[in-house]
């Protein structure tokens, strides 16, 4: 990951504390394709632990690793499923940069693996009147740490993060967190995708869905097993997801993709996919 981003500095920190070699790659969507060194601790973005596994090869180099930590980022059903199986330790972390890294890990292979987020030791997690999580780390901050993180807490202080606050969809009165609906469309949709929505006269936001395929993609996609009020109402097919430095889903990106697509249409017939073309990482 580049050194601009938390994540990346805090391996070195963690290196330097451990007394351990640091291994030094090229920043890249395939972190581990030029590997040749047996690792002990790695970090990634879900994106390049998703394009990681797409090589048989790679995916090898990343059974190898002894303790993975993966941040910055929702993790898609399908991928974690996948990894239960794996020998080594991943672990899926929570955390900001204003608290210096992750302060809560859950573990995604067996045995122990677990859908909830346990805090790390010296932290404690509660809920605020709108449902974000605040964080109270004395180690790290005098004062309580705000989210925009919504939240499940649990009494015995583990947690499940249920979206961003500002990534709510307000669809006919009815709000609608965007993770949400991209770990439910994750089951059937085989190629990468992003949710995002559209100002509607009739629904106030219409829920629209991004894929990162060919529009005759979008006849193969199947909706029938999903309630309404969850189903997208406009569908924009692209060359590549926008995404941010460090290997997120741009949301903000997404969204003003979508509008300009329905502005568009609107006046015209538009293939977006030809138009628009998102650089790779």
């Amino acid at each position: 990951m580049s050194l601009q981003y938390i994540g990346a500095k805090m391996i070195i920190v963690r290196a330097l504390v451990a007394g351990l070699n640091l291994i030094v790659q090229e920043a890249s969507g395939h972190p581990l394709r030029n590997s040749t060194q047996p690792i002990h601790l790695a970090a990634m973005v879900p994106l390049q632990l998703y394009n990681t596994l797409q090589e048989p090869e790679e995916k090898e180099k990343l059974k190898a690793i002894d303790k993975i930590l993966i941040g910055g980022g929702n993790i898609e059903t399908k991928m974690e499923k996948d990894l239960q199986s794996f020998p080594n330790a991943i672990y899926s972390t929570y955390g900001m940069t204003e608290t210096l890294s992750h302060i809560a890990l859950r573990k995604l292979t067996n045995p122990g693996s677990s859908v909830v987020y346990t805090p790390l030791p010296g932290i404690q997690v509660t809920l605020n009147q709108e449902g974000c999580l605040e964080i109270t780390a004395p180690a790290l901050a005098n004062e309580k740490i705000k989210t925009n993180d919504l939240a499940e807490l649990y009494p015995d202080q583990t947690f499940r993060i249920l979206g961003r606050k500002d990534n709510i969809i307000n669809s006919g009165g009815i709000k609608i967190a965007i993770e949400q609906l991209e770990e439910m469309y994750a089951s059937f949709i085989p190629f990468p995708f992003a949710a995002t929505s559209v100002s509607d006269s009739k629904f106030g936001e219409a829920i629209t869905l991004i894929i990162q395929a060919g529009n005759d993609a979008l006849s193969s996609l199947c909706f029938n097993t999903i309630p309404a009020k969850y189903k997208p109402k406009q569908f924009l097919a692209v060359e590549r997801i926008p995404i941010t430095g460090n290997g997120k889903t741009d949301r903000l990106q997404c969204k003003k993709l979508a509008e300009s697509y329905i502005e568009k249409r609107k006046k015209q017939a538009v293939t977006l996919c030809e138009e628009i073309s998102w650089p790779s990482i």
